[in-house]
């Protein structure tokens, strides 16, 4: 095991201290929750009844303790490609258990949105929220007491996250995260961006951009572009929580099964009951969280996680905030170019070496934490394995050098020597500025703003040439707060027309953009938030911003002090909106993981 890099040590163990007090209140809730754990034989018959009723052939085995039993939470459903193919996992997860004596049930289901289906649309206003909904559903179907481990069915954006911090309230269960692994490669990711270009230029009818947009996102698996889904299970792999090199498989093959079916035994193996004991609160401390993060700004991952990140962080009771990410930012490395920050997706990216390059590469750098408490047979160092086929055997071999250096390098000859994410502050506040997707020349940034309320708007002035300058388009009001924070992405098009037009431009928002953000300078997730009288609330047309990735800027130069602010814009009715109004009342800041359930549990 290398030694760690110096600021690696240093954040954790900042991260240690500031998270002394709750993670301790934490491992006491688990080590309370493992002595209460029910002894089935001494609960109620009628309850068992309940339980054993619906499981048919295993009734037999349930009602006599064979082994262990082994709850599945699902997030199936067939509108999600990634997710899709879930609906069949269950009766082959049953099979697996009933291989080596164990038993499986359906716990419970999670809901699953499609950011993609939403984008743009009122949904979207829903979906950082779905988060909060998918941990109370996992808690929900946790709560029945009849497991003895637990199996996580999920993949995609808000789900991962939230299936995560559900799980963690019952973090004396071991859990093993199970992914469905990524689509086929579809058109080239070049080609589909030039369309989605020339339909916002009015270029390209919908019918081309429907053609090129199902040419991309075409059968089931995870979106091949390296978004939020994929940086999950980046996450999980970092963190030690899937079976070793799970990840990028594609479904429906032999290796996707194999590693399926060892989910299911190794779940079975780490139980409160057997010799290698591994609680999932055990496994997802603080040196777990860094290697997540370190992670993302290895690989250019998702910006979401910079929310995300902090929320299933505080679920553990561990705190962790932007300035340690800004932190580690400065030394790790990017070592991948994915699309977008790229030309290849994640199928090309896991054919060059994939995670188990970055982590062998992190490892051997002292970029990572090696020993953790993982869900797999040994430390961190099995993940910077791949796995494979011998005959019908799974096994895992060395990956080697990279096999693509226009897509995987090793920390030292990276893409870029930091990392893809940076901290940006001032008289704005604080943001998130995703640097791995932009030309260094666009790191600065400074120009008269146009302030806008919505989406809508800015595609409206974009059409009318309102904006065919250098121009700092300000969208605001798009806070946890203000109407759940949704992702923004049909600002992407016609903001990269205006760049490509060689004006300077950049977007400052309190909204989010994604791993999907783009080639255009962003300052995201600005916090405080504008509801409330945050800073951006109070800014005016024609106000200079100056936005600046090197220096860590975000900052204005007019007198803020001296005016009011903007009155909220916002409609709450419709699309169940109404439904989540306690949430978004809630809601504590992005900073903070944009959760309202978390602030209520006073985490």
């Amino acid at each position: 095991m290398s030694s760690l890099h110096d600021t690696l040590h240093r954040v954790t163990q900042r991260v240690i201290a500031n998270s002394k007090d709750g993670r301790a209140r934490y491992l006491e809730l688990i080590k309370r929750e493992a002595d209460n754990q029910p002894d089935r034989n001494a609960v109620s018959c009628s309850n068992l009844a309940h339980a054993y009723a619906g499981a048919e052939e295993d009734q037999k085995a349930l009602m006599a303790h064979r082994g262990p039993n082994i709850g599945i939470v699902t997030s199936y459903n067939d509108m999600l490609s990634a997710h899709q193919p879930y609906g069949r996992y269950p009766d082959r997860l049953k099979i697996y258990a009933r291989e080596i004596g164990a038993t499986a049930q359906v716990a419970g289901a999670t809901p699953a949105m499609c950011d993609g289906v939403t984008q743009g649309e009122t949904g979207m206003e829903l979906s950082l929220f779905s988060r909060d909904v998918i941990a109370l559903s996992t808690s929900v179907a946790l709560s029945h007491a009849m497991y003895d481990g637990a199996l996580m069915l999920g993949i995609c954006d808000k789900i991962v996250p939230g299936l995560l911090m559900g799980a963690l309230r019952f973090g004396h269960l071991p859990a093993i995260f199970v992914p469905s692994g990524p689509m086929p490669s579809g058109i080239s990711n070049k080609q589909k961006q030039a369309t989605r270009q020339l339909y916002a230029e009015g270029k390209a009818t919908r019918a081309e951009l429907l053609e090129s947009e199902l040419g991309s996102y075409h059968s089931p698996g995870t979106c091949t572009f390296y978004g939020t889904a994929n940086s999950n299970q980046m996450m999980m792999e970092m963190m030690g929580l899937h079976i070793p090199g799970s990840a990028f498989i594609q479904p429906g093959t032999k290796l996707r099964q194999a590693l399926d079916r060892a989910a299911v035994h190794r779940v079975a193996e780490i139980g409160i009951n057997g010799d290698d004991y591994r609680p999932l609160g055990h496994c997802v401390d603080e040196k777990a969280i860094i290697n997540a993060a370190v992670g993302l700004l290895a690989t250019g991952g998702s910006t979401n996680h910079a929310i995300h990140i902090p929320a299933m962080a505080r679920a553990a009771g561990v705190q962790f905030d932007w300035n340690d990410l800004s932190e580690l930012s400065h030394v790790v490395p990017l070592m991948a170019k994915v699309y977008p920050n790229g030309s290849g997706d994640v199928n090309h990216f896991h054919d060059a070496g994939g995670m188990g390059y970055i982590i062998q590469e992190l490892l051997a750098a002292g970029l990572a934490h090696q020993d953790l408490l993982t869900v797999g047979d040994s430390d961190l160092a099995r993940y910077a394995q791949e796995p494979g086929l011998d005959g019908d055997a799974l096994t895992w071999r060395e990956v080697g050098p990279s096999g693509d250096d226009d897509m995987l390098r090793p920390p030292g000859n990276p893409f870029h020597h930091d990392g893809g994410m940076t901290l940006v502050e001032g008289n704005l506040g604080r943001a998130c500025f995703k640097t791995s997707a932009v030309s260094e020349d666009r790191y600065t940034v400074e120009a008269p703003c146009r302030v806008f309320e919505n989406q809508a708007d800015v595609a409206a002035a974009f059409k009318a040439g309102e904006l065919e300058k250098d121009v700092v388009v300000v969208v605001r009001f798009q806070g946890p707060r203000a109407n759940g924070m949704p992702e923004l992405h049909s600002l992407t098009p016609p903001l990269a027309v205006l760049q490509d037009r060689g004006y300077k431009v950049a977007l400052v928002t309190d909204g989010r953009m994604s791993g999907a953000s783009g080639k255009v300078p962003a300052a995201i997730h600005c916090t405080p938030e504008a509801l409330g009288g945050g800073p951006l609330a109070k800014l005016q047309d024609g106000d200079v911003v100056r936005l600046c990735a090197k220096t860590g800027a975000l900052s204005t130069t007019a007198d803020l002090a001296a005016r009011e602010a903007a009155p909220d814009p916002r409609n709450e009715a419709g699309f169940g909106r109404e439904l989540f109004t306690m949430f978004r009342a809630h809601a504590d800041g992005a900073e903070q993981g944009g959760s309202s359930m978390m602030s209520q549990a006073g985490l």
